[in-house]
């Protein structure tokens, strides 16, 4: 077995440990710490790296074995809709009903009651995306200002806060010829409520610069990264992603550093078409 082969088989190893526990403790609250303790994965990317093995988010994939226990206790058992949304997790029966209700488009009693329903196994996305290969860098530390903005990824306010970490830039002469527009998203929105989903919009600057209102400054560490160049619509790079995760990274000899991801963007939206777009992917490596 060659070096590539043997790191892909160390991964499937610890993302099955994760499923394997999942599967265990349904009954029980699962806990990011807990996971990332037991697999080893660094809390920073356990989402991304399981999502692109499961090809679903993390968090999906509880739901849906919660359910599909739920599915099998309804059917094989008589033991009330509320026990059984204890069993699987639940703290509430209407969150069981909830759940089932999104997942197989009827309620739980609806299941029981109604012997000829069928369950179908639902279609989940694996939709390939070939990667170039990358460029493996050592980037010094970039001193940034930026404004964090919370809410869904992509929302309509991005351009503002684009916009205005622009002119704070323009009006302290603090644009040169190496400035960066760099991008940190800090939560998986598998997880997290889109409500609370924060990023980071940072333009890279030359000096230190004073905080000022909703003007942040801060240094984006250095070190060695692993860069992949995508020409297309933001709306791609959770596909670049998933294939980074699930087979770059397992057939590389390299392991994440305890840093988020990035992107850098190297072409202005109000200018240019979306399938033109040319973003660069940091991936932080050792």
């Amino acid at each position: 077995m060659g070096n590539n082969d043997s790191t892909r088989q160390d991964y499937l190893r610890r993302v099955n440990l994760v499923i394997d526990y999942i599967d265990k403790n349904l009954d029980k609250e699962i806990k990011l710490s807990t996971l990332a303790e037991i697999s080893s994965f660094s809390p920073f990317h356990l989402h991304r790296i399981v999502r692109a093995f499961l090809n679903e988010p993390i968090g999906v994939y509880i739901t849906r074995q919660r359910v599909k226990k739920a599915a099998s206790l309804l059917r094989s058992t008589d033991i009330s809709i509320q026990d059984i949304a204890y069993k699987v997790g639940y703290d509430m029966p209407s969150s069981l009903s909830k759940a089932f209700k999104q997942l197989y488009n009827f309620s739980p009693s609806e299941y029981r009651t109604d012997k000829n329903i069928v369950i179908m196994n639902r279609n989940i996305s694996n939709e390939d995306y070939i990667l170039q290969e990358p460029q493996i860098v050592e980037r010094p530390d970039s001193k940034v200002v930026y404004i964090q903005i919370i809410g869904k990824y992509g929302n309509k306010e991005y351009n503002g806060v684009w916009e205005r970490v622009c002119q704070f830039v323009g009006k302290n002469n603090l644009f040169g010829q190496r400035n960066e527009f760099l991008g940190i998203g800090h939560d998986d929105p598998s997880i997290t409520e889109a409500s609370k989903c924060r990023y980071d919009a940072c333009i890279t600057v030359d000096r230190d610069v004073k905080p000022e209102g909703e003007i942040g400054f801060k240094t984006i560490e250095g070190g060695k990264y692993a860069v992949f160049f995508h020409k297309g619509a933001y709306d791609r790079l959770p596909l670049i992603y998933n294939a980074i995760f699930s087979k770059w990274l397992p057939e590389s000899p390299y392991q994440l550093r305890e840093f988020p991801s990035f992107e850098s963007y190297l072409s202005d939206p109000c200018k240019v078409k979306p399938e033109d777009l040319e973003t660069l992917l940091y991936i932080p490596i050792q």
